[in-house]
């Protein structure tokens, strides 16, 4: 990478599947250097999670991306003794999402790592946080999605609730992960401390962060925001609407963004209806005005219907599915898929990753590479000779 944010930023990763994982990719893409420490023989599970090709999972050549892979049995004192050395050697921060209290038994948690070099930042992701009465408990994203309250907002009314259909927790995790340790980098480096710090990062909490007004409505007025289905209760009108040959989603709830609505759909009694004129008003009369909506757009192709909302400026849009993400121009024109060499040949399209920064955008230099493949050149920049690489091999340690 000829000018990248994070050159020079060492990151050991640890962690294995997603969440750890999301948080060191994000980072690599803007030149971290990353060394991903896998199993030996299985490396990463993700490898073989979906869609395979040549044995590998092509969403492990995109989780991967710009990552160095050694390998190291973390249960054997050997390949615990070289992620010491691999910290002696010198890493600013440490991923991992093992389950609480693992780092420790290892003798790699934060008082073991700290008297090595106490500038490091220890990002430790779990389904419950390092305390609490759950901590020890084991979380995947699914879960952590319904003990955060996304879940339960998530259905028709009567019916149970739905998942997104992506692990939605565990890249919130890994934002917010990846958010933490350039926090805690900034606060070591630019206010000065020197020190490093824990980052305690939970999945349960990174969903339960995005609940928006949640908490507070219940809190004050007893509350609980119930299953809707595709509507938001208490802004009026933003739903999803079924035109004649498909679905398209809109959002008009300000003032003016429904007066151009409803105009637009051929009904100006409501637009200048003084009852419907604010938020409030609208939401007590949502079956009125949604089934004006629906009537308008069932009688529309949805190409016409959007045509129409578009000129009337709008919000609204097509549900996209992956075949139509590849083929709309617009993402093409943001360069938002990204194609990059795979290590037996050919070339794979990965998201790129956001936001976009002006003059140091996020690049992917490689896709997920091979398990093991920096073995020998990251082994030999650690200090050991091919005679001690090939006794560990020969020991399961690597």
């Amino acid at each position: 990478m000829s000018d990248v944010a994070l050159r020079g930023l060492r990151v050991l990763e640890l962690g294995q599947l997603l969440a750890g994982p999301y948080a060191a990719m994000l980072l690599a893409s803007f030149g971290a250097e990353v060394i991903k420490v896998e199993p030996p023989d299985l490396g990463d599970p993700l490898r073989r999670w979906r869609k395979l090709e040549d044995g590998t999972s092509l969403w492990w050549r995109s989780l991967g991306r710009n990552k160095r892979s050694i390998t190291a049995d973390l249960r054997q004192p050997e390949g615990r003794e070289l992620i010491r050395r691999i910290v002696r050697r010198g890493v600013d921060v440490v991923i991992e999402n093992f389950r609480p209290g693992k780092l420790e038994s290892w003798g790699l948690g934060p008082a073991d790592l700290w008297s090595i070099d106490p500038r490091i930042v220890l990002v430790r992701i779990s389904g419950y946080g390092q305390s609490g009465p759950r901590a020890a408990q084991p979380g995947f994203a699914n879960v952590a999605e319904a003990f955060g309250g996304l879940r339960y907002t998530t259905a028709e009314p009567g019916r149970a609730p739905v998942r997104t259909g992506l692990s939605l927790g565990d890249s919130l995790a890994g934002v917010y992960a990846a958010l933490g340790t350039m926090i805690a980098l900034y606060e070591r480096e630019v206010v000065g401390s020197g020190r490093g710090q824990v980052i305690d990062c939970a999945l349960y909490e990174s969903v339960f962060s995005v609940t928006e007004s949640l908490l507070p409505e219940y809190d004050r007025l007893g509350f609980v925001r119930e299953p809707t289905g595709t509507a938001l209760p208490g802004i009026v009108p933003s739903n999803t609407y079924r035109c004649a040959d498909g679905w398209l989603v809109l959002g008009a709830n300000n003032d003016s963004l429904f007066v151009r609505l409803m105009r637009a759909v051929l009904r100006d009694d409501l637009a200048e209806d003084p009852r419907l004129a604010h938020n409030d008003g609208r939401t007590e009369h949502v079956a009125e005005i949604d089934a004006a909506i629906a009537g308008w757009c069932a009688a529309q192709p949805l190409a016409q219907a959007l045509e129409v909302l578009r000129h009337a400026e709008v919000p609204s849009g097509p549900i996209y599915n992956i075949a139509d993400i590849a083929a709309d121009p617009h993402y093409a024109a943001r360069g938002m898929f990204e194609r990059v060499a795979l290590p037996g040949g050919g070339t794979v399209a990965v998201p790129r990753v956001t936001p976009i920064l002006s003059r140091t955008p996020a690049v992917t230099e490689h896709a997920g590479p091979e398990l093991g493949a920096d073995n020998d050149s990251f082994f030999a920049e650690l200090g050991l000779s091919a005679a001690d690489l090939a006794d560990l091999r020969e020991r399961g340690v690597v």
